[in-house]
């Protein structure tokens, strides 16, 4: 039947020639009405019925997004008889590098041509054309742009429909390509695949295009603009817009929608008025291996391997004076490798050293994460006196920040304001601070080719938290908020600032929970850094017994986030499919 089907859909296609906006709306209204006669659903439960399953997003790496769908796919496979185990396949615009380190060899893969988002899908012409300029009239009554999208929307949909079909997948999982714009023609694609091949879809959104973005016209006096308003800027080209709100996200015929937060899904329901039954929440899990406490001979390990990643090979680290891997930095971001910095080629860096003060930002560098932010407390840190004093008297003592992901390409900037801080910071202190001050890069990167000869163990998400002696996190806008669990989880202090939607960030914590069961955090301060603040920072530093607190933290994600939450989730959207498959 998926045979036929594909067949269909690919027959229906070829003759369609639609030649606007209007005409690809109307086409996928009548798709979503229109009586289906391609046969009865089969009669066997959900779990029978599904012979594999895929997941579809714009690329997979080791950055957060990535790491989650394989948290899902392992809980999808464990609802599965071992003995007779579900295929998984993932679907998508690129497989990076760092892929390798969280997508399983069992999982197969595909690699869909064109489906990558933003600056990424054909170096970022029709993501620009579509929301990085306002129309002009003559813009907007020219159908040049919508003829351009569906011809690869229609091109996309031949060759994902066919992979589909040939590998008998009943259920797909888009994540994000249906609610962060990042490419219209794949979230198009997707949607006419679904809908002509009978698919169940639990749509999973991470992040919408309306948080942190709204037209200028509704913003009040002196409000500032948000990082998505260009989703808005040609709103006044009504056909579009009312396109591009029905497929953000496709209210489709046995669609869920699966959102990481209680705020997404009460504006679905409230604002777009989807049905409550179809619209749910899915929260993340934690490994029970970020438990564990580690001894004191395994943390020197984690160093000593992360000290070969982040040396090319070698035990110890000569860093790159930050100003010659500025005046490099393009070259750099076309093939991105992990580098530690310092103010000159004068300083080397042995990691696995007690003497170091080690900050950790577990993120990628794009602009929300405001890591310029992190440079900017540890240049008040070091004009603070108790710490200035006491930094002064152990000259042993050295400064890391590691930022732990790769920099998007789109986000070059924002990396260039971490590095204009890191410049200034060591200009601002005394010349004997400046060379132990360092920051590293490690770009997703878990092993490195000498591990093999070395016999070194690839390190694991949970290895990288063990690395520090404080997560910072002073994000500006999140969806859910990763790492403020997983620091939890791993016993270790985070600094976050309380990000928007704040709705979001007190979920997380559990603002709303008993005491027990609440994450404990230091407020990351907007603006300036009070004394108050700085004191308590300066304390956590040199008192070790501080963080004993955060021994709490753990029980309390123990508790909110262990591993069987997930799978309970997932078999609780299997039987909300059931019903969708018998309604049917």
């Amino acid at each position: 039947m998926s045979q036929m089907n594909y067949e269909y859909m690919m027959a229906d296609l070829k003759s369609s020639n639609p030649q606007n906006w209007s005409e690809i709306y109307d086409l996928l209204i009548k798709l979503k009405t229109k009586e289906e006669k391609r046969g009865e659903i089969s009669n066997r439960s959900f779990s029978q019925f599904i012979k594999g399953v895929a997941f579809i997003t714009f690329d997979y790496g080791i950055d957060g997004v990535s790491i989650e769908i394989t948290k899902y796919a392992r809980s999808i496979e464990a609802l599965f008889p071992v003995d007779s185990p579900v295929p998984i396949h993932f679907i998508g615009g690129d497989f990076h590098e760092g892929a390798n380190t969280v997508l399983l060899p069992r999982w197969k893969r595909y690699h869909l041509k064109g489906s990558n988002g933003w600056d990424k899908w054909d170096g970022g012409k029709w993501f620009r054309e579509l929301f990085g300029v306002a129309w002009s009239e003559e813009e907007r009554a020219s159908n040049k742009l919508p003829k351009e999208i569906w011809k690869q929307t229609v091109s996309l949909a031949e060759r994902m429909g066919s992979y589909i079909s040939k590998n008998n997948i009943s259920l797909i999982i888009p994540v994000n390509i249906c609610s962060n714009p990042g490419n219209l023609a794949f979230c198009l694609a997707a949607i006419i695949v679904s809908e002509y091949l009978g698919l169940f879809v639990i749509n999973s959104n991470h992040d919408f295009y309306w948080e942190g973005g709204k037209p200028e016209e509704d913003r009040k006096k002196g409000e500032p603009s948000g990082v998505r308003d260009h989703f808005f800027r040609n709103r006044k080209c009504k056909d579009f817009f009312r396109l591009f709100e029905a497929i953000y996200p496709w209210d489709g015929k046995r669609w869920l929608q699966v959102n990481i937060n209680r705020l997404q899904s009460s504006k679905l329901k409230d604002h777009f008025n989807f049905e409550p039954e179809k619209v749910s929440e899915l929260s993340t899990s934690i490994s029970s291996l970020f438990f564990r406490d580690p001894g004191r001979e395994e943390l020197r390990s984690i160093r000593s391997r992360m000290a070969h990643i982040l040396s090319g090979g070698e035990a110890l680290i000569n860093p790159v004076p930050v100003k010659v891997h500025l005046s490099n930095l393009s070259h750099w971001m076309e093939c991105q490798h992990p580098v530690v910095l310092s103010d000159s080629n004068r300083s080397s860096l042995d990691l696995t050293s007690p003497d170091i003060f080690y900050f950790l930002q577990p993120t990628r560098v794009i602009a929300r994460k405001r890591i310029e932010r992190d440079i900017d407390l540890l240049e008040k840190l070091l004009l603070f006196k108790p710490f200035e004093e006491y930094f002064g008297k152990n000259r042993s003592k050295k400064i890391l920040l590691h930022i732990t992901g790769p920099v998007p390409i789109e986000h070059q900037g924002a990396l260039e304001l971490v590095l204009d801080a890191y410049i200034k910071l060591l200009s601002s202190v005394r010349n004997s601070f400046a060379k132990r001050i360092f920051l590293a890069f490690s770009v997703g990167n878990e092993e490195h080719s000498c591990f093999k000869d070395k016999g070194f163990v690839k390190l694991k998400i949970e290895d990288i938290y063990r690395l520090a002696a404080v997560i910072l996190f002073p994000s500006e806008t999140e969806g859910r908020g990763l790492p403020i669990i997983e620091s939890g989880a791993a016993g270790i202090p985070i600094i976050c600032s309380r990000y928007h939607p704040q709705q979001v960030f007190s979920e997380v914590v559990g603002e709303h929970l008993d005491p027990d069961f609440q994450i404990v955090y230091i407020e990351f301060p907007e603006g300036d850094f009070p004394d108050s603040f700085l004191k308590k920072l300066t304390e956590l530093l040199i008192e070790p017994r501080q963080r004993k607190k955060t021994e709490h933290n753990r029980r309390a994600v123990k508790e909110r986030y262990g591993c069987g939450r997930m799978k309970k989730t997932f078999n609780d959207l299997f039987l909300r499919l059931e019903n969708q498959k018998a309604a049917k």
